[in-house]
């Protein structure tokens, strides 16, 4: 007992400071508490939405200055209409316009079920450079209608509450094409404009669509 004893005084400051070498374990696993002072980050629930042969999902509340982050959630979200693409457009008119300036940078990666057609490429037809149009959030006339496709995946939307700063926003996506492939598609962009944001509308490019949204803040 005396040399381990030793060996930990031995890593303790004069102002009674633990350092890195008397912890043997540098994991979080036995912690079981956290000093309430201690961010831990947390994603809360704010609202959610469905839709059911609908033209759109809009969210017109619960976007604020209270998170910095707001991510959108897809559940299986189905083109009712092959060869579309799913889409979004911010508010600062609390949804009156959805028609926020935005340029955006899109690349994507497909695979075909017989194994061909392996691909990674920038699209140039639905990225946007300084325009008002609906961000594609996957690639253009690339969703299929087939009962058992879907399309997948997250936004996050950061400080859209800020009136000093552009809001970028980042998107991952899965879908299925109707030639029977993969996408995955991952887009990244910004609203130029440093008014607020405090809408939000997804939809179709063409035609109606099912599944759900959820929005959580980030803490």
């Amino acid at each position: 007992m005396g040399t381990i004893t030793r060996s930990f005084a031995n890593n303790i400051t004069t102002s009674g400071i633990l350092l890195p070498a008397s912890l043997n374990n540098a994991s979080l696993t036995n912690v079981t508490a956290y000093n309430a002072s201690v961010a831990t980050g947390n994603m809360v629930l704010i609202s959610s939405q469905t839709a059911s042969n609908s033209a759109s999902i809009s969210f017109t509340t619960g976007i604020s200055s209270t998170y910095k982050e707001y991510q959108f959630w897809f559940a299986d979200i189905h083109a009712r209409t092959d060869g579309v693409a799913f889409s979004f457009n911010l508010s600062t008119d609390s949804g009156s316009n959805y028609n926020v300036n935005k340029t955006s940078t899109f690349f994507a990666n497909t695979h075909a079920e017989s194994d061909a057609g392996g691909d990674v490429s920038y699209k140039t037809n639905s990225d946007l450079a300084q325009a008002s149009a609906f961000q594609l959030l996957n690639q253009f006339s690339d969703l299929s209608s087939d009962a058992d496709h879907v399309v997948v995946g997250s936004l996050s939307l950061f400080n859209p509450a800020s009136t000093t700063y552009v809001k970028h926003y980042i998107y991952v996506t899965s879908a299925n094409h109707p030639s029977d492939y993969i996408t995955n598609a991952y887009v990244g962009g910004y609203a130029n404009t440093t008014s607020a944001i405090n809408a939000i509308q997804f939809k179709m490019d063409s035609g109606n669509f099912d599944g759900t949204i959820l929005m959580y803040g980030i803490v």
